[in-house]
């Protein structure tokens, strides 16, 4: 049976005529946290080892007072803890912080979260200041009042950020508290007691036909970079994000001798193989070192964008990500499993590609006129 963790308050020479004070741990503590043990914690204190008046003696006693008084306060927190009690000081503790250092642990989703959430406290909250009247103001935050986080210059009035963008970050928070509970952060397991934030219905993604795609490939654009890489993610489905940090040492060979990305992708932050035709490498130039599309600027993606669609007399609402949906319902279009093309966009969960699947209308249509009795030999017409 593993004994309780005693501390004792301890010393060490420290050179000049000083002493250091640590304390103790045995055995050593176990951080459920970090997974690892702790043996010693120096307190950054320090007492005279031989005092040579009355004032270094007084020094050393109020020192040793302090240490000792340390050393019991963290003895009744373990204790504390052992028996499922609650460690009071956790109170004061930045729940900021540790909402940051979960949102580094996974995706940009998460620091998106967290980056709402900040702005919402303004840049301050404990984790006492956690309970449900807080998050129930945080959520109507998301539905009220939370921007779009942008980098334009020019873009003066940030618009309100979509339902589900909203939804998706209550739901991080929502997981954070469950974390903080299980680590004993907070008292209440704040999450059970939240209502989510339901989703939007989308009955369909905007993408392009194959008509706008060469409607668009025939209309001059005034970045040639942006009509490459948007060809680029047309053909291959990759998002912004990852376009622009593409480098050519990441365009390799597959065992099949043709083209493939090996790169880590920033949502999933996973590295994932994405196989790619000779026709969507042709829109990435001559092969060089570093980025593919060195003049690319995500700027690029607003105002310009939205110039040369209209140039090319397309009127649908198209983003840069759009192309991400392009390439999804074409490949749908094209009798690629549902599988494959999760695969090819580097989806986690296939309920994400099925979205696409809704708009593949025509396959639908082809499905359900394959079945038929009509004109077959021996059939009983109905009268």
């Amino acid at each position: 049976m593993r004994k309780n963790t005693m501390i004792t308050l301890r010393k060490r020479p420290a050179g000049n005529g000083k002493v250091y004070l640590y304390l103790d741990y045995y055995p050593p503590l176990f951080n459920s946290k970090t997974g690892k043990t702790k043996r010693r914690e120096y307190l950054h204190m320090f007492i005279y080892e031989k005092p040579k008046n009355y004032v270094e003696k007084e020094y050393n006693n109020d020192v040793l007072k302090v240490a000792e008084a340390i050393r019991c306060k963290k003895t009744v927190s373990i204790m504390k803890e052992k028996n499922g009690f609650f460690d009071d000081a956790n109170d004061n503790k930045d729940f900021l912080e540790y909402f940051k250092e979960q949102a580094f642990k996974h995706n940009s989703g998460w620091l998106v979260g967290y980056n709402h959430f900040r702005i919402f406290v303004e840049g301050k909250c404990r984790f006492g200041d956690l309970d449900i009247r807080m998050c129930e103001s945080f959520k109507e935050y998301l539905l009220r009042d939370a921007k779009v986080a942008t980098l334009s210059i020019a873009n003066h009035h940030p618009r309100p950020i979509k339902r589900n963008t909203a939804a998706k970050a209550y739901i991080i928070f929502m997981r954070v508290l469950r974390e903080a509970y299980k680590d004993g952060m907070i008292r209440t397991k704040l999450d059970d007691m939240l209502e989510k934030i339901s989703y939007e219905r989308i009955d369909h993604k905007p993408f392009l036909t194959i008509d706008e795609v060469m409607k668009l490939q025939d209309t001059p654009c005034i970045y040639t970079v942006l009509k490459d890489a948007v060809m680029f993610a047309i053909f291959t489905g990759l998002r912004i994000s990852d376009i622009l940090t593409l480098d050519w040492s990441e365009i390799q060979e597959a065992p099949d001798g043709k083209p493939c990305i090996v790169k880590c992708f920033q949502k999933t932050k996973y590295n994932s193989i994405v196989y790619i035709s000779e026709e969507a490498l042709s829109y990435c130039g001559e092969r060089s070192t570093g980025l593919v599309f060195k003049e690319l600027r995500r700027s690029m993606t607003g105002y310009p964008l939205k110039k040369w669609i209209e140039s090319a007399g397309i009127e649908k609402n198209i983003t840069f990500h759009c192309f991400r949906h392009t390439n999804a319902t074409m490949m749908l279009a094209n009798g690629v499993d549902i599988y494959t093309v999760s695969s090819q966009l580097t989806h986690t969960n296939i309920k994400t590609t099925q979205v696409y699947s809704n708009v593949v209308d025509f396959r639908k249509r082809e499905a359900a006129e394959a079945i038929t009795l009509r004109g077959k030999v021996g059939t009983n017409n109905k009268k």
